[in-house]
């Protein structure tokens, strides 16, 4: 099975994703390794870049899968838009902002609220999101969704959600055209990368393609 690399979110070390990479060895022997890239300090591109050279070292030849959440989803996109010849087959992303945050654009209208999002949020959240040059990654590309549903998290304290979120992004705002499937699961926006049933729905999809349904 094509092994995976997993790329975190926003202000975390990478070590968070670790429960994905053991459920999906254990239970699917799909081998992962974990990327970490500055996620506050660098670009976007700069941390595009970064992951590009990392799934080459990697690569050993074959060609690999990406899962990333939250911002890591934006940087897997943003990497592949850059690096189209990137070995990559199938991509994750797991309570992503595709289509940018509200969350995040409340928080930034703030100079201390810009200086703790960072410069990659900048680039391709509140700024100009992935939705705007992403549509080439999903040509090439197969590219399933998760979306959390438990609104509880950090972005219930900045903002508001016109409908289901996982209380840091709207479902709306994880929306990609060109995706090949999209799904939600009752969870937080952190809990996505500690659940069962996620971790189940990214074995499903790098698999075949598709996400389970019940």
């Amino acid at each position: 099975m094509t092994a995976v690399v997993y790329v975190h979110g926003m202000w975390m070390p990478g070590s968070e994703m670790a429960y994905l990479r053991r459920y999906l060895a254990k239970h699917h022997g799909i081998d992962g390794h974990l990327f970490s890239y500055p996620s506050v300090r660098a670009t976007l591109d700069e941390n595009a870049k970064m992951l590009a050279d990392y799934v080459r070292l990697h690569s050993a030849g074959e060609r690999l899968h990406l899962v990333g959440h939250s911002l890591g989803g934006v940087v897997l996109l943003r990497m592949l838009t850059l690096y189209p010849q990137a070995p990559v087959d199938r991509a994750v992303c797991i309570g992503s902002p595709l289509c940018g945050s509200r969350a995040a654009i409340d928080l930034s209208r703030h100079d201390w609220g810009q200086a703790i999002l960072g410069k990659s949020v900048a680039d391709g959240v509140t700024g100009r999101p992935a939705s705007d040059w992403a549509t080439g990654v999903t040509a090439r590309h197969e590219v399933g969704i998760i979306a959390g549903t438990v609104a509880a998290g950090l972005g219930r304290l900045v903002t508001t959600f016109d409908g289901p979120s996982d209380g840091t992004v709207a479902v709306s705002e994880t929306k990609l055209a060109g995706a090949k499937d999209h799904v939600c699961v009752t969870t937080s926006h952190s809990g996505l990368v500690l659940s069962k049933k996620v971790a189940e729905q990214v074995a499903a999809f790098l698999q075949q393609g598709e996400f389970l349904r019940t």
